[in-house]
């Protein structure tokens, strides 16, 4: 029986992994409009907040809005989404530059791939498109995660500080305006946009709520809702902001409780996931001709491709359950 052209089965295979993450991403809710519909909500109750309390209205501040577009802008999925996420950075990274720096690691990892590999054009092409965008996105996210992590180990004792001004007779936004200036950064940067905003016009409540959309973590917009609840509600204050910093540092301590009984599982979860590779360079030592077929026969690449995937997806899957949110 004649063997089918291995291009022809390295595309097929190709369209089946992407139908498979596709399938996976929406499964897990990455494709749907959960947050547009928290989006729409969260905008609802801050115009009608704003409405309450006499100022200015969401239509209004439209006009002083510059969007920022590009002419890769139609190239790209959710342009406005990754320019909020490289500014979460807390570097000034350009959304340009950054698609450059894509497509160069694109180019690179295909004829890595392609010549000093020795694999054929189109599992070259795939891991070029892989790696072009994963590895940027990967070290996007993980500069935002230890900018907020930081962030939010800060952020109680930012609060005490705010509560010890307001104790001291001074008004919500000079206590803001010290946290600017005693603290360090990235919380120093932040307040001080909010200040800024102050300065500039914005109500504190939208320069509030600005600051928290940014940031986007669940202890900050707690200090954005206890401020608005208190202005509509009153009390006392320092009682409310002091509660909350009680709050976010036991919110701290039972984030580590659960990484520290995690450990096991994500120690498991890395063992598993080197075991192959490691399997393979030893094999790759003891007979390399055995193991070179792996990667010089095309049916062997379509092989090696496919365990990839789906101990990719595995890993995924391990992932989602030794991860809890707190």
């Amino acid at each position: 029986m004649a063997v089918a052209n291995p291009t022809i089965v390295m595309i097929g295979i190709f369209f089946g992994v992407f139908l498979v993450l596709a399938s996976i991403a929406l499964a897990v809710g990455l494709l749907g409009n959960q947050k547009k519909v928290l989006s729409a909500r969260l905008s609802k109750v801050k115009a009608r907040h704003l409405k309450g309390a006499g100022g200015p209205q969401p239509e209004k501040k439209s006009l002083f809005i510059k969007q920022e577009k590009s002419f890769f802008d139609q190239f790209v999925p959710r342009p406005q989404e990754l320019r909020r996420r490289l500014k979460k950075t807390g570097y000034n990274i350009d959304f340009t530059k950054y698609l450059g720096a894509s497509f160069i690691l694109m180019v690179v990892f295909a004829l890595i791939a392609h010549f000093p590999g020795g694999l054929s054009l189109v599992p070259s092409l795939m891991l070029g498109l892989l790696g072009g965008l994963a590895l940027p996105h990967m070290v996007v996210s993980a500069l935002i995660k230890k900018r907020l992590e930081k962030f939010t180990t800060q952020f109680p004792e930012a609060i005490d500080l705010i509560v010890r001004g307001l104790k001291a007779g001074l008004p919500v936004t000079e206590s803001i305006g010290a946290v600017s200036r005693e603290m360090q950064d990235p919380i120093a940067v932040e307040f001080r946009r909010i200040i800024d905003d102050v300065r500039l016009g914005k109500t504190l409540d939208e320069a509030l709520w600005k600051a928290a959309e940014r940031l986007d973590t669940p202890e900050f917009k707690f200090f954005v809702i206890s401020l608005a609840v208190q202005q509509e509600t009153g009390g006392n204050l320092t009682e409310t902001l002091g509660n909350l910093s009680g709050i976010l540092r036991s919110r701290s301590q039972l984030k580590l409780k659960v990484k520290a009984m995690s450990s096991e599982g994500k120690a498991s979860a890395y063992i598993i996931g080197s075991l192959p590779f490691i399997m393979c360079g030893v094999l790759l030592m003891l007979n390399y001709d055995y193991m070179s077929i792996l990667f010089t026969d095309p049916r062997g690449q379509v092989a090696a491709l496919g365990g990839l995937v789906w101990m990719g997806i595995g890993l995924f899957i391990i992932s989602k359950l030794i991860n809890f949110e707190v």
